[in-house]
């Protein structure tokens, strides 16, 4: 094959990101979507469902974290840049918007046309986010608007914790807002990687502990997307006034330079 052509490990991993995005849909569609049309609906059936797609989209962000690294470290091919955007939106922009759209057809206070409304404003979001990322240069070392996988685990935060139905529309169609928007990230390197990654892990355990029933999963389930939904709510909040505090620094040295 030519060169430009041939998978690289970084791309590899890349294909098991977009993997993991199509069977959080499969799980998604046959755990928790056809038992509730059919009737045949078992609570726990549809628990272990839902857990297990969003741990494979969990395990989609560790496929994301690892090929960038991968990719610095030893190579990737012509075509890499093209398959991570088109696996992040399987993984982080179909798999999570079809996560709000069941959410509508199944939960007893959603409005299904609204939360069809919501799932789609999630996708274009990530849609647009990865378009302007490939044709925009940022300084190094930061993103521009939400990352796509952690817009992604905050959403399907919101609808696990089973809030009403209006916070819950409005908290989506913010985070959504929040990928698009010019609200600056840190690229997740070194110990913040690492950080990143101890918290996919524990979530993992959180989920599992919440499907299988373990006591105190509940808790631990409620506990986990309240601090994913905090941090995608003070991220921001910190990201805006360093942004601030910076723009009045050089607006009082540019006045100093002007009287010296």
């Amino acid at each position: 094959m030519p060169l430009s052509t041939r998978l690289s490990i970084a791309d590899t991993l890349t294909l098991g990101n977009a993997t993991c995005g199509f069977m959080a849909v499969y799980f998604t569609t046959t755990g928790v979507l056809i038992p509730h049309l059919t009737g045949a609906e078992d609570s726990g059936m549809a628990r272990h469902s839902a857990a297990t797609a969003v741990m494979l989209m969990l395990l989609a962000s560790i496929f994301d974290l690892f090929d960038g690294i991968v990719a610095r470290k030893l190579r990737s091919s012509a075509m890499g840049a093209e398959l991570d955007n088109l696996s992040d939106l399987i993984s982080f922009g179909l798999a999570p918007a079809y996560f709000v759209l069941v959410w509508g057809m199944v939960a007893s206070d959603a409005h299904q046309h609204v939360s069809a409304l919501a799932a789609i404003v999630v996708l274009l979001a990530v849609v647009l986010r990865l378009a302007r990322f490939s044709c925009v240069t940022l300084r190094e070392g930061i993103f521009q608007g939400m990352p796509s996988p952690f817009g992604a685990l905050t959403i399907v935060s919101i609808v696990l914790l089973e809030l009403p139905f209006i916070p819950t529309l409005l908290a989506i169609v913010g985070t959504a807002w929040l990928m698009v928007s010019r609200v600056e990230y840190p690229k997740p390197r070194g110990l913040l990687a690492l950080a990143m990654l101890s918290w996919i892990v524990l979530a993992m355990g959180m989920l599992a502990a919440w499907a299988f029933n373990a006591p105190g999963g509940e808790l631990l389930l409620q506990t986990g997307c309240s601090l994913q939904v905090v941090l995608g709510a003070v991220i921001p909040l910190f990201a805006t006034a360093r942004r601030v505090n910076a723009f009045r620094d050089n607006r009082r040295e540019a006045r100093l330079a002007a009287r010296g």
